[in-house]
């Protein structure tokens, strides 16, 4: 059984997932209507922080050539970082829910 500082860890993890766009888009429901799989989310997460990562590399491009504010840069860059930690949060979610099922006896 879960004990309840897990529970509100959890609860506080879900928070912040949905808090962010990354997370929006993983907490999304399929236009299909049927349950997506676990590859296909994963995707979606990978792919979100990948195209977060190159608006950020555009915004910086664009600064150093003087076409950009600091302020869109700073702000692209910070939108990366979020991304990456939320993905990194996941994915340290799913491990140890993997390694929690493997520690159950059969």
């Amino acid at each position: 059984m879960a004990s309840p500082t897990f529970a509100a860890g959890a609860y506080a993890a879900a928070q912040r997932l949905a808090s962010n766009d990354i997370g929006r888009t993983l907490l999304q429901k399929p236009e299909s209507g049927e349950g997506g799989s676990f590859a296909e989310m994963v995707k979606t997460a990978v792919g979100g922080v990948a195209a977060a990562g190159h608006k950020a590399d555009a915004q910086s491009l664009a600064a150093a050539t003087g076409n950009a504010d600091l302020v869109q840069v700073v702000t692209a860059v910070a939108e990366s970082e979020a991304a990456m930690q939320t993905l990194v949060a996941v994915r340290d979610k799913v491990i140890s829910a993997y390694e929690d099922i493997m520690r159950m006896a059969i």
